[in-house]
């Protein structure tokens, strides 16, 4: 049973790597995109538009595989790692520029008339009072997609990698036992766990700052 579990626990570097990067590079990519979301430039609010409703319409799996098996056809050769992290922060992005954009729209026009006044553009009232309030808003939908990520690291044992949940199905056809996958899921919570307790610390410590 240790050496079962240790091997599982293998995987977890692999897991927690990539959803490190993953929200690293997609939530400011997501800040980014939701002001293009919003502009008036035609051109860039419907290409971004385009871009959310491909890759929030499709699965991640297939995306996965597009990126990993697929682009070779083209030349681009990608190793499993470069390949899952480019899609989850791709098909992230998206997420995350949806949920900045609905709470950018949120906030009240009076917030914009009042930055007007006192002399700021719209860059500064972007980076100066709607962002910070458009941030703390979006911190519920934000946890959700955060917990999401955890379940969703599992889709690149898919592209042969060690992850955690390759590692437990391996011992499963080893030993033909239902096991590992008890200490798979187990490892699964407790990750989600620590999300959804960061971010409702998050939430508390907002609610007092204000």
């Amino acid at each position: 049973m240790q050496d079962n579990i240790l091997f599982i626990l293998q995987g977890l570097g692999l897991t927690v790597k990539l959803y490190i990067v993953t929200m690293v590079f997609s939530l400011p990519l997501g800040v980014i995109l939701s002001l293009g979301r919003i502009s008036k430039n035609s051109l860039l609010n419907n290409g971004i538009q385009i871009y959310t409703w491909i890759f929030r319409g499709t699965p991640l799996l297939l995306q996965l595989f597009f990126v990993y098996y697929g682009l070779p056809v083209i030349g681009i050769t990608l190793s499993p790692f470069t390949a899952a992290a480019l899609t989850f922060v791709i098909n992230y992005t998206a997420y995350f520029c949806e949920i900045f954009r609905g709470s950018i729209l949120g906030i009240d026009k009076g917030q914009y008339e009042a930055a007007k006044v006192l002399g700021m553009n719209y860059w500064q009232t972007m980076k100066r009072i709607i962002i910070p309030q458009a941030l703390i808003t979006a911190l519920p939908p934000l946890g959700n997609e955060a917990i999401a990520l955890i379940k969703d690291t599992s889709l690149i044992s898919a592209l042969g990698m060690a992850e955690i949940l390759r590692n437990s199905r391996e011992i499963v056809t080893r030993d033909f036992s239902i096991t590992p996958f008890i200490i798979c899921a187990a490892i699964y919570l407790i990750l989600s766990t620590v999300v959804v307790i960061f971010f409702k610390r998050m939430e508390k410590k907002v609610m007092r700052s204000e």
